[in-house]
């Protein structure tokens, strides 16, 4: 089978690309080629995907069994691979987003034919339209696509806690292990998904060059559901902390001190969201998150310990969420005192 992933050294990709060399595909990657050299098994087309005379001359001459785009994020990316791919792929597979759901939702259990809205996260709305505009070419067109809509997902490089800094990710642990309190949002009670990517790649690639799921939509996500406050304590145990110092805070809050965090907390991780898997598990027979979230962390753990440079800290976060813990209870004494007087 011949693939292209436009992307493919990402958290999420970085695995598919893997699981697609070890099952011998022919695997291109189209990319800048400035983040790393290609995964071995791989071959590269080196071009922007924003420049449209390099990736034309990259593209020419090539046809592809599937193509999966995992770096668009606003309908004009989707237009553009339109003109682009129109008539070279068989199946173009959209990496959407699990935020895409309705916010807050109508039913905890997220299904497939769950609404499409967030009214909170521009990044939500903007998949939402990317979506839409692929449903139109499939109905005007003929458009061969599939959308596969990913929770949060993470590997080993990664410590997938909620407020976390992504590209500093060890910045929670660090807090952790010098007995600093981490704010969860809400009183931690809410229900979550963490997916690893290893676990993701073979629904992922369970869905390529498979006919049937032309015109459809999944998402792939491990049935395990914990809480945030377990997370964070599963978290510690495998950074060896005893018992981590939370600190629960209402996200309405958070996000009023902190208007950057508002939409992934209202739009996302702050409600309870469980998903239910059953149409992946048809289409894939055999499909099934394996590792759970205590074995992955645990994993993510090692790999920083491994080499002390990974362990990078985000001071500017680190500060911001000493500031708002302060603030948060001084609040919170304020009001003590008023109600006890009155």
């Amino acid at each position: 089978m011949k693939v292209l992933f436009i992307g493919g050294t990402g958290v999420i990709s970085s695995a598919c690309t893997a699981l697609a060399v070890e099952r011998g595909w022919e695997l291109w990657l189209l990319n800048r080629g400035k983040s790393s050299a290609a995964p071995a098994g791989t071959r590269q087309l080196i071009a922007d995907i924003n420049d449209r005379g390099a990736v034309t001359a990259a593209l020419a001459g090539h046809a592809w069994d599937a193509v999966v785009q995992w770096l668009a994020y606003v309908p004009t990316e989707i237009e553009r691979d339109l003109e682009l791919l129109c008539g070279r792929t068989r199946q173009y597979v959209f990496i959407s987003s699990a935020s895409a759901y309705q916010r807050p939702p109508a039913h905890h259990v997220i299904t497939e034919s769950t609404p499409l809205v967030n009214p909170f996260w521009d990044y939500s709305r903007q998949k939402i339209a990317c979506e839409e505009r692929l449903q139109r070419a499939a109905r005007d067109e003929g458009f061969p696509f599939t959308i596969v809509r990913p929770s949060l997902t993470y590997g080993e490089t990664l410590v997938p806690l909620v407020l976390n800094t992504w590209k500093h990710s060890w910045t929670l642990v660090d807090r952790m292990r010098r007995g600093a309190p981490v704010i969860v949002p809400g009183d931690g009670s809410s229900l979550w998904c963490i997916t690893h990517n290893t676990d993701f790649a073979p629904g992922l690639l369970g869905l390529i060059g498979h006919p049937e799921a032309i015109g459809e939509a999944f998402h792939i996500t491990t049935d395990e559901v914990l809480t945030w406050d377990a997370i964070f304590r599963q978290t510690a145990a495998a950074a060896g902390v005893g018992e981590p110092k939370i600190v629960h805070m209402a996200s309405d809050f958070i996000g009023a001190c902190l208007p950057e965090k508002a939409g992934g907390l209202q739009g996302d991780k702050s409600t309870s969201v469980v998903f239910d898997n059953s149409k992946i598990k048809r289409f894939v027979p055999g499909f099934r998150a394996r590792l759970t979230f205590a074995e992955g962390i645990r994993r993510s753990v090692a790999w920083f310990e491994a080499d002390p440079r990974r362990q990078t800290v985000d001071a500017a976060v680190n500060a911001s969420y000493d500031k708002l813990i302060t603030a948060y209870g001084r609040g919170l004494e304020a009001a003590r005192r008023e109600f006890s007087l009155g």
